[in-house]
């Protein structure tokens, strides 16, 4: 099949189907085809449409773009993606920039991820301050094992456990930490790749960020938030003896993540 041809079939079927970027996803699917990176796609003349297919019916289904491909970057790694743990996410970057600022100028620091799932978050901070001992937690047994076979294809020196909040009560440096933030009553509007695709538990919740600066023993701390949460969570910190509380933006502007200290 012409690659031009494939581009514009893929293109049309994913708009049909619903997909917001058409046009990108299949660029994304026929480049993982090829082999190649989405800016070469269009110097190569032919591709096997039998491979082809099944990922955009997979797409089609509304099947989340890197479950399809099986992998997705995330800062400077690429991950192993599946339905076991959440896509891991532009914004959530926000929140490895202001863990490893906290983390800054210590050669050694104790770090928990609490809900790891693919490892994105702890591997990231590994990756980018070597000498950090970084141990993740998570109550899903699947979520633990995409991030163990994330963490050997990277060959990074992650500790996991399958534990949940109560896990931050040990004597940290710093506790990081996505926890579920998306209120029940906007389940049903959200998105069909997440609604029909990724982990509800990883997603809904409420008051797991105020548990967990009630729980959590660490000089410093740093979550991320939903929309309209960042004083709440500020307010508790705050309530917690924490100071140098701040609240950072994503790139979209949105108050995404919310950091403390304490001595």
């Amino acid at each position: 099949m012409r690659v031009p041809d494939a581009l514009a079939a893929t293109e049309d079927r994913l708009a049909a189907a619903g997909v917001e970027t058409p046009n990108v996803d299949a660029a994304w699917l026929v480049a993982h085809v090829l082999g190649v990176s989405r800016s070469d796609v269009r110097r190569h003349e032919e591709l096997d449409a039998d491979t082809l297919e099944p990922l955009v019916a997979r797409r089609e289904q509304r099947e989340p773009l890197a479950y399809v491909l099986g992998e997705w970057g995330f800062r400077r790694l690429t991950l192993k993606t599946d339905v076991r743990a959440l896509v891991p996410r532009p914004e959530t970057e926000t929140l490895v920039d202001r863990a490893l600022a906290l983390l800054r100028g210590q050669r050694a620091p104790r770090v928990l991820d609490v809900g790891v799932g693919s490892g994105a978050i702890a591997l990231a901070i590994l990756d980018e301050h070597p000498g950090a001992r970084v141990t993740g937690v998570d109550t899903s047994a699947a979520a633990l094992t995409l991030a163990q076979e994330n963490a050997e294809r990277l060959r990074l020196p992650l500790e996991l456990r399958e534990a949940g909040l109560e896990s931050a009560s040990g004597d940290w440096d710093l506790v990081v930490a996505n926890p579920p933030y998306v209120d029940s009553s906007e389940w049903d509007a959200l998105q069909p790749e997440i609604r029909e695709w990724e982990p509800r538990d990883a997603l809904v919740g409420d008051g797991v960020h105020v548990e967990l600066v009630r729980i959590a023993e660490t000089h410093a701390l740093a979550v991320e938030v939903g929309d309209g949460q960042a004083p709440r969570v500020a307010a508790a910190l705050a309530d917690r003896g924490y100071g140098d509380i701040t609240i950072t933006p994503d790139l979209s502007g949105r108050e995404r993540v919310v950091e403390g200290r304490r001595s």
